[in-house]
């Protein structure tokens, strides 16, 4: 945009000027005043430095024709319309509107002329002195009181240098203010904060001495086949044994046991510790718990199946001995987490062992009291001599035979001999018969041999039977005496507690450090939530 023409600058005095008598046949005008034909559109206002000529119309086209060469857009055209008329030009055209407004010395792409247009626009107000012109039969005219003039003052290139440089020193302090309170809020929220907490860790807080251990969770050796050694050397074999042990020991009542034990909450009652770690006297167990949780740390490792432990404590004695009971109280947890199984399985084989023990000696008893009421030692024995007795005997019968055939083949044998050899086979036979009744009943007729040996062989039968039983009890047994030593658990301890020399807690920079960024994140979150809530209420 071309740089208007400099325009002379006047000083304004006002000059009362009687009006012109108005031509005769002349409407008359509702206003209380009405400019003459000659009035330069400044009222009752002179310029001490003369009337300004008019442009000649040769002027006027040269000056519009250079307007239209600025290339000036179609709003810039309207808004210098809308400020001429503000200032209470009459103009034809646009292009006219902008000359005319150069010539009073007024920029109209001025920001303060735009602003001062949109002010007004957003405004409304009541027609009052220095408005918009009115035409009336084609002429402008201008209301009665005191007019608002225009500002003839033409802003020369240090001026507006000046007033640049004021915009940016007004932005240079807002940004100044700004930052300062901001540095003002961080110091509040976030370094004030760290500083009582930095203070407090380096000069309030008791030292603690936190001890060690590490400890993992064993199966014993396994006889089984590929199935039973399938998740053998592997972590996932005992894991949960090791997470049940995490639990119990950061339970209430691996808390409490300790407590008993070794008076926990005494311990940290003491006057010494720090307000915010101290217990009061005749703390709650939930007191005690929480503190419990704060200085027995426990994490197990999945990929290497180990527990660590670190048990922390006022004095480094008190925290070892701290962690050598929660170590026993450990070993006594995994042992009992398989000791009902293991008291399961040997339940019945014992219960079956003893039973099938009761039952022999029942059946040995009972053999006994039929050899010593019948007096027969072995029936078996018994039977064989008899019949042993009865062979030898039958021989002798066939011998006698034999001789008497030999007797009786004479012919004229000796009957004194035939008579002898027959009364010695009739003897033998006796013996024989008698031998074989005592085989089937005895002398009492009570039980005869046959059945006191059946009544043996059944009591004897049933004691082997019984001892078979027990034989296999006696396997069943053993083999769930060695199923349930393979459900023994066993903890080996591969780092042991050994109290520190040196306080472990606190940390003070470490803590301090985290202090600040919890603080400055906490911060970070109630501004960004402000700058959101802020947007949407003022959206």
């Amino acid at each position: 945009m071309n740089n208007p023409p400099k325009a002379t600058r006047f000083r304004v005095r006002r000059v009362e000027a009687p009006p012109a008598p108005a031509p005769a046949g002349a409407p008359q005008s509702d206003l209380p005043f009405a400019p003459a034909p000659e009035d330069d559109g400044f009222g009752g206002l002179k310029l001490d430095a003369g009337p300004v000529a008019p442009a000649s119309p040769p002027d006027m086209d040269a000056a519009l024709a250079a307007i239209r060469t600025e290339g000036l857009s179609a709003r810039q055209l309207r808004l210098a319309r809308r400020i001429a008329l503000r200032h209470g030009i009459d103009a034809t055209s646009d292009e006219e509107a902008v000359f005319l407004l150069r010539r009073k010395g007024i920029d109209p792409f001025q920001r303060e002329n735009i602003l001062g247009l949109v002010e007004e626009s957003a405004v409304p107000s009541a027609p009052a002195a220095g408005s918009a012109s009115e035409k009336s039969g084609g002429k402008a005219v201008v209301p009665a009181g005191p007019m608002k003039l225009p500002s003839t003052q033409v802003l020369s290139e240090n001026d507006r240098a000046r007033a640049i440089i004021e915009m940016q020193r007004d932005i240079v302090r807002r940004r100044r203010r700004n930052f300062t309170l901001l540095m003002m809020r961080l110091a509040f929220f976030v370094l004030l904060p760290t500083f009582f907490a930095g203070w407090y860790f380096y000069k309030l807080a008791t030292p603690f001495y936190a001890t060690k251990s590490e400890f993992q969770i064993q199966q014993s050796e396994s006889a089984g086949g590929i199935g039973a050694n399938f998740l053998k050397g592997t972590t996932f074999a005992n894991s949960q044994d090791a997470i049940a042990v995490q639990g119990y020991l950061q339970s209430r009542e691996a808390m409490l046991r300790l407590d008993e034990s070794l008076g926990y909450k005494d311990h940290f009652s003491q006057s010494f510790v720090d307000p915010l770690q101290r217990l009061e006297p005749g703390a709650t167990n939930e007191a005690a718990y929480k503190l419990y949780k704060r200085n027995v740390k426990i994490a197990y490792d999945p990929t290497e199946g180990i527990v660590k432990m670190e048990v922390s404590a006022v004095d480094p004695a008190t925290s070892q001995k701290y962690s050598e009971a929660l170590l026993k109280f450990a070993e006594e947890q995994v042992d009992n987490l398989t000791h009902r199984v293991r008291e399961d399985q040997m339940k019945g084989a014992r219960e079956s062992y003893a039973d099938a023990e009761t039952k022999v000696k029942e059946a040995e008893q009972k053999v006994l009291d039929l050899q010593t009421r019948l007096g027969v030692l072995d029936p078996k024995a018994e039977t064989t001599l008899v019949m042993t007795q009865v062979a030898e005997l039958e021989g002798q019968l066939r011998l006698k035979e034999l001789e008497l055939s030999q007797l009786l083949d004479n012919a004229k044998p000796n009957q004194a001999r035939v008579d002898g050899v027959k009364g010695d086979m009739t003897r033998i036979q006796g013996q024989i018969d008698s031998l074989r009744a005592s085989m089937t009943q005895d002398e009492n007729s009570t039980l005869s041999l046959a059945q006191i040996t059946g009544q043996l062989r059944i009591a004897e039968t049933e004691l082997q039977t019984r001892q078979l039983m027990l034989s296999k009890a006696l396997e069943q047994q053993e083999s769930a005496r060695i199923e349930a030593n393979r459900q023994v658990r066993y903890l080996s301890v591969s780092v042991a507690p050994v109290a520190p020399d040196e306080p472990t807690y606190p940390r003070a920079f470490e803590d301090t450090a985290l202090a600040f960024l919890v603080f400055a994140g906490i911060y970070l979150m109630m501004s960004l939530t402000a700058s959101i809530l802020r947007e949407q209420v003022t959206a």
